[in-house]
């Protein structure tokens, strides 16, 4: 899903500077991540961002009705044919104007550059992993649908669950995409790769035994705080994004 819970916003603002002393291996980037959320003020600052440092302009996507956001698009699959997973996006998202009302445009706006504010992992057994995690004595939400028009009149479905603990917004939302909903990053402006995803904090190994109940295969850094980080290549450019 493209929304992200009022808490993880929250946590997002912050912000920390970070010393990474200690790594815990993983690779490079999740198996199971769906797509990055990028926060930002304005939508159109935004995409001049990400379009500065990659050479890719992001399409728009739609509005969330409800939540106070709206979206553009980038594919991160781009990386060989031989891709594994080439369903990965990153998604660009802003307070949409007609929403003022809505808690999350206040808590968005107030975001003095883009920076990440969290991140989905994509799972087709939201059901079976409900299960799992009650098993596990893992609290959450969901899973609940959600939907979104594309300015071409298509309607994405999805089902996402969040986690009521996400550790300050460091663990992702799952998401399970429609059978009859074709993947954001399948269309989405291509020429981009997700080259690397950490995830950074003061206690690794309590976080590192939450992310393999969740079975997320994660790369997890020992620092002074807590971050995202992600770097996005594309041909003869680098973006380093961080939370």
């Amino acid at each position: 899903m493209e929304n992200i819970s009022r808490r993880a916003f929250l946590a997002f603002t912050a912000g920390a500077a970070l010393t990474p002393s200690l790594s815990w291996a993983a690779d490079p980037v999740p198996s199971l991540l769906d797509h990055l959320l990028l926060g930002c003020d304005d939508l159109d600052k935004g995409i001049a961002f990400v379009e500065e440092h990659t050479g890719v302009r992001a399409a728009f996507g739609g509005v969330h009705p409800g939540s106070g956001t709206q979206n553009a698009l980038i594919s991160l699959g781009e990386r060989s044919p031989q891709e594994l997973n080439p369903r990965r996006y990153l998604e660009i998202i802003a307070p949409d104007p007609k929403q003022s009302g809505v808690p999350q445009y206040s808590v968005i706006a107030k975001l003095k550059e883009p920076r990440l504010i969290g991140w989905a992992a994509h799972r087709d057994d939201l059901e079976q992993f409900s299960e799992r995690l009650r098993q596990n004595g893992i609290e959450f939400e969901g899973p609940r649908p959600g939907s979104r028009q594309r300015p071409d009149g298509k309607v994405l479905h999805w089902k996402a669950l969040r986690l009521k603990d996400d550790r300050g917004g460091l663990l992702p939302f799952f998401i399970a995409w429609g059978a009859d909903t074709t993947h954001p990053s399948v269309d989405a402006p291509r020429g981009c790769h997700l080259e690397s995803f950490e995830l950074v904090t003061t206690d690794p190994d309590v976080l590192a035994k939450t992310a393999d109940q969740l079975g997320l295969g994660v790369a997890i850094s020992k620092a002074a705080g807590s971050q995202i980080r992600a770097v996005i290549r594309c041909t003869g450019k680098e973006l380093k994004l961080t939370s």
